[in-house]
């Protein structure tokens, strides 16, 4: 950890981390809305609140970034599971047939 603080490497590791969260959260939301259509998004809705709240009790400045940067992708994601229902109406993306719970509009 030393040698990250002396050359000064925080920011780029918490910039490429970002990018791995948000590279994460992108599968989640498509496999979220696959298998459980669009009320994963209240799972984001805790997820995120949870993080937020782990934000504000953490020290370190990196990991209470990480966890802010966690915890607005989750919220962001939210809106992504209505814009996938919505590519998933349009026929881009398969929908689950095993789902009872159909979106109208779905074939």
């Amino acid at each position: 950890m030393r040698i990250i603080e002396e050359y000064n490497f925080e920011g780029l590791l918490i910039g490429a981390a970002t990018f791995l969260i948000i590279g994460i959260f992108h599968p989640l939301v498509i496999k979220g809305e696959y298998y459980f259509g669009e009320k994963i998004k209240w799972a984001f809705l805790v997820a995120g609140l949870l993080f937020l709240a782990a934000t504000l009790l953490v020290d370190s400045l990196m990991a209470s970034a990480l966890l802010g940067v966690t915890a607005f992708s989750c919220f962001w994601s939210i809106k992504e599971v209505k814009e996938q229902v919505e590519r998933v109406r349009k026929g881009w993306f398969p929908a689950n047939p095993k789902r009872k719970n159909k979106t109208p509009g779905r074939k």
